[in-house]
């Protein structure tokens, strides 16, 4: 039987009446290629410049910018040169007529051929081409008029190392020349890519300018040429408009998301220690005073003390007393003259009847200066001495022991008028507790969060740490990705004292002896030319170390470490911290520190005590290990010293 397919249903025929009308599609909103700001129009400069492609894949787009100028250059394009013919114009006329031939053209050139033409016959009418000259100011002809200049400027709004290159061109309607550099402007406009490929391969064409923020170019700072850094601290307003201080402050920003990601990646929670407290965090740190009571005013409106005995001495008074006294007993025991001793009596009587009339009127002189200085001497703020913080490592400890695993992140403060390379008055500090832990955890924690950090800064940093060693350590580089491949050495104080003893073919300025503090000139001989990587140093004499530390079973060394980079020097210690109460009272009493500030701290032996370690770094070292800028003062945003505090 033979299969049947089925029948289609007829199907009508539509005649062009008949169409079946369609609606217009409304256009599909398309997503622009760059998006600006959340919290403005304008669109970072990174997201243009750090494009994988340079930016050339935004060519056509249309966005608003904003930025400082870094440099400026008015370009001015001379016209092309008019010609005029010498003698007439219709010769000029014939040389663009469209139906001229080669032969035509030839004869209007060339003299002979135009003979020839004659004697032939065959010469056409044309006129003789006429001499060209160039235009002048005398010709009848009004000369080209130059082309308006173009201004061209190199800027960048901090978000990236590059700069954005930005065209105006010159008008009317858009009368902007060069600009000054540091001037500061926000303008719409549209990506071009540039013909000739250099550093950049796009430019940005402005057609229309919102702001212009103006610049004193001769009283500007930044007009001139590579200031020193040493200059720059004096100016710390305007500091982070150059590249390298810009550079420095990127990379730090980088590094306080990585110590934030770290820890919390790891479940430490962030505990933020006061700035101020009456708690010595180290027990013989140099340390701020907090006060709100002016002491030179103080000094000064304090009330004169008078003298209310009419100029007799209380002193001579008691001494006569106690003079008369011995004469009476003399003749007591003499009883020889009892004249001289009724008189001698009488005489002291006198004499005490004074006494305690001098000592009446000094005793209401005093309470009336007491209340006197009470009523012009203002009381303080704080009822007890109270300073600002040195270390948050003590009240750390509070949360740890109730919390686990925390860190603190923020400013710490010394009074130590030194003026070094590596220290200043104010720095940031990072500081962790760990509870539940001892030595050997704090070591491997501190050793991982270090090498985090330095991948942190390559894998994040790339454009700035070019930069980095482009002009300040072309090995900067380098050496982050070592401390990222090396395995850490791990030796005791001891062992490093014995160590450098060893070394027969270097002198030091300080001979090592056991129990003293390792200088620097030691520590970079350990890391650069015995172990030649980063160290691990650990169980210090308990002399060297804050009160607070673990005492270990030999009773010498206590639980601590420092850990030394090679070109970095030390700036993370650690140590585990005494959790038992008699051995961490004992040590209190044995350095004579003020009980009464460390009560609160002896609670926590008291009441729950744990096994707890942690360690600190100093932040502002590690930005300057990272960028190998020499002096920590840069590394700083507003440095603080005992004699520049600028703003």
């Amino acid at each position: 039987m033979a299969s049947q397919e089925p029948a289609l249903a007829p199907q009508k025929s539509i005649t062009p009446s008949e169409e079946p009308e369609t609606t217009p599609q409304e256009p599909v909103p398309t997503t622009p290629l760059i998006l600006p700001f959340k919290y403005s129009n304008r669109v970072v400069l990174k997201t243009i410049l750090e494009r994988s492609d340079g930016g050339v894949g935004l060519v056509g787009e249309k966005v608003v910018i904003g930025g400082w100028v870094r440099a400026s250059k008015e370009v001015r394009k001379d016209p092309p040169p008019q010609l005029q013919p010498e003698d007439n114009d219709e010769a000029t006329a014939s040389l663009g007529h469209k139906d001229a031939s080669c032969l035509e053209i030839l004869q209007t050139r060339v003299p002979i051929l135009r003979s020839i033409s004659k004697i032939f016959g065959c010469g056409g009418n044309y006129p003789v081409r006429a001499k060209l000259r160039p235009a002048s100011s005398k010709s009848p002809v009004a000369s080209i008029p130059s082309p308006p200049p173009i201004v061209n400027l190199l800027v960048s709004d901090g978000s990236c190392v590059a700069s954005l290159q930005v065209t105006m061109q010159f008008s009317d309607d858009f009368p902007v020349g060069s600009r000054p550099i540091g001037t500061c402007i926000l303008a719409e406009g549209v990506i071009h890519q540039l013909s000739e490929q250099g550093k950049q391969g796009i430019e940005f064409k402005v057609e229309k300018i919102l702001h212009i923020g103006a610049v004193e170019d001769d009283k500007y700072l930044l007009s001139r040429k590579r200031l020193p850094l040493e200059t720059l601290r004096d100016y710390s307003h305007f500091r982070p408009r150059t590249n390298t201080v810009a550079s420095l402050t990127r990379i730090r920003s980088a590094l306080a998301f990585a110590t934030r990601t770290f820890f919390q990646d790891n479940g430490f929670l962030s505990v933020e220690v006061p700035i101020m407290t009456i708690t010595d965090g180290e027990g013989f740190s140099t340390k701020f005073r907090v006060t709100t009571v002016p002491v030179k005013e103080v000094e000064k409106e304090q009330p004169e003390i008078t003298d209310s005995t009419d100029g007799t001495n209380l002193e001579i008074v008691k001494a006569a007393i106690k003079e008369k006294s011995n004469l009476i007993q003399q003749l007591q025991r003499s009883d020889s003259d009892r004249e001289a001793l009724v008189a001698a009596q009488q005489d002291l009587l006198k004499t005490s009847q004074l006494l305690s009339q001098l000592e009446e009127k000094e005793k209401l002189r005093l309470e009336a200066l007491r209340k006197a200085s009470k009523a012009q001497v203002p009381e303080d703020f704080f009822s007890q001495p109270t300073y600002l913080t040195v270390s948050g490592v003590l009240h750390m400890e509070s949360y740890a022991c109730a919390l686990g695993n925390v860190y603190s992140f923020g400013p710490r403060f010394r009074a130590d008028r030194r003026g070094t390379a590596k220290q200043v008055v104010e720095t940031w500090m990072v500081e962790a507790e760990m509870a539940f832990s001892e030595l050997e955890d704090a070591m491997n924690c501190a050793e991982d969060y270090f090498m985090f950090l330095c991948k942190w800064v390559l894998d994040n940093c790339s454009s700035e740490m070019k930069f980095v060693s482009k002009r300040i350590d072309k090995t900067r580089t380098n050496l982050l990705e070592s401390m990222i491949s090396f395995s850490y050495e791990r030796i005791t104080y001891t062992e490093a004292v014995n160590a450098l003893k060893n070394v027969a073919d270097r002198k030091f300025e300080t001979q090592p002896e056991w129990g003293i503090e390792l200088t620097s000139q030691h520590l970079r001989y350990l890391v650069d030319e015995i172990y030649k990587r980063p160290v691990i140093l650990y169980n210090f004499p308990k002399e060297l170390k804050p009160f607070y530390v673990r005492l270990n079973d030999d009773g010498k060394t206590v639980a601590a470490f420092d850990m030394v980079i090679p070109r970095g020097g030390t700036f993370i210690t650690g140590n585990q911290k005494e959790e038992r109460f008699n051995l961490l009272n004992e040590r209190i009493n044995e350095l004579n520190l003020p009980r009464e500030q460390y009560e609160w701290y002896l609670d926590l032996r008291r009441y729950g005590t744990v096994k707890h370690s942690g360690f600190t770094l100093g932040y502002d070292l590690m930005v300057l290990f990272a960028t190998g800028i020499p002096d920590v003062r840069d590394a700083i945003p507003f440095p603080r010293s005992s004699s520049k505090v600028n703003n």
